[in-house]
């Protein structure tokens, strides 16, 4: 289920795919990503360190800042396999606070922090708050000047690796409009941080307060760019969903095959009947789609009008390809698909939390409907 003939699959994304397929199956097996279920800090540093020497959170990046200089869609294989494999870890996160800084900050916080995120510093962001609201300017988080620092007041939820990142970039209001600030990790008390329960345990996700966290001036973003810089980050992380979601989906249809050729019930492999096959089939036509759907996103991802479009209908095609082939993996594995200790419920888990991050499909398909018609 690898090879892919998709319009604008470049060279670089095949070698990075077949490098990340590799990697991926190796450091994270099932048995691993349970083990760090019950981790504190819920991934593997000494994986963490192997993908800053690999190079793959320089994809994105300028050379000018130590990166390689490709496409956000040149990080697409690598985000989908990783998804494949469950693997864990703040690379999504900070290759998101890496698009934040590359589209919206200033020249000395590039210059600064880039080249860090290049190297694997992790960082993340802060954008979402207790309304849980998929439109990123719907902000309450306030920051206030005075004295030549910025005083932050407010809280954002679902803050994802929070306690592993040097660097998180958060949404606040800056004289009443939306605007984001480089927090420096350092400044944040432990008390400010708690972790929140959420469905999908490979993760880590963190409530922050920002009440009384002071940072320079000068870790302003640009005023000027915040709102575009939102939209952006917007529909870069719907892409990297997209990808996780296309990779969880290959898995959950593979589990399920293996299973179905093992699993003998009146003397045969469930998978000889019809009632299987045929589900299993039409969960495989979803995952095309959606992959397909998801490398023409991450061709013109940079395209303006067309990128958008390109990125919401991925996410809403990979939204119920993910779901239908998780479901169909619980219900084929019978009463043993409904616990906890089936592997089927973390791809479904998984599949809950993508459609509540950034949009579900009716969402996308709403946001579609008045971008085309």
């Amino acid at each position: 289920m690898q090879d892919i003939g998709r319009m604008g699959f470049s060279e670089a994304q095949g070698d990075l795919l077949e490098s990340a397929t590799a990697f991926c199956a190796d450091v994270s097996p099932v048995a691993r990503v349970r083990a760090l279920m019950t981790d504190d800090l819920g991934h593997d540093p000494a994986v963490w360190r192997q993908i800053g020497e690999l190079g793959w959170l320089a994809i994105a990046i300028p050379e000018a800042f130590g990166g390689l200089g490709l496409e956000l869609g040149d990080v697409v294989p690598v985000v989908e396999q990783m998804g494949r494999r469950l693997l864990a870890g703040p690379y999504v996160s900070t290759t998101l606070a890496a698009q934040a800084l590359i589209a919206g900050g200033t020249d000395a916080q590039r210059a600064e922090v880039l080249p860090q995120l290049a190297a694997g510093t992790p960082a993340t962001l802060a954008l979402m708050e207790g309304a849980a609201d998929w439109d990123l300017e719907a902000i309450t988080a306030t920051v206030t000047a005075g004295a030549g620092n910025l005083t932050l007041a407010g809280t954002k939820i679902l803050v994802e690796n929070a306690d592993a990142a040097r660097w998180i970039i958060a949404s606040v209001l800056h004289e009443r409009q939306p605007a984001l600030v480089l927090i420096d990790r350092v400044s944040v008390a432990e008390t400010a941080l708690r972790r929140e329960t959420i469905i999908d345990e490979t993760r880590r996700a963190f409530s922050l307060t920002l009440d009384g966290i002071t940072v320079p001036a000068s870790a302003l973003l640009d005023p000027a760019r915040a709102a575009a810089t939102l939209a952006h980050l917007h529909l870069a992380a719907n892409l990297l969903a997209c990808a996780e979601m296309c990779g969880g989906t290959q898995a959950a249809i593979d589990d399920t095959l293996d299973y179905a050729k093992t699993r003998i019930q009146f003397g045969k492999p469930i998978g000889t009947y019809q009632g299987v096959k045929h589900p299993i089939v039409a969960a495989y036509v979803r995952y095309e789609q959606a992959r397909s759907h998801l490398y023409s996103a991450a061709h013109c991802f940079n395209e303006q009008g067309t990128g958008e479009i390109a990125v919401r209908m991925a996410k809403a095609e990979a939204d119920a390809a993910f779901s239908f082939a998780a479901d169909r993996a619980i219900q084929f594995h019978g009463g043993f698909g409904f616990t906890y200790d089936c592997d089927a419920q973390l791809y479904r888990r998984r599949a809950i939390w993508h459609a509540a991050q950034g949009g579900d499909r009716a969402f996308h398909k709403k946001k579609l409907a008045e971008l085309l018609f």
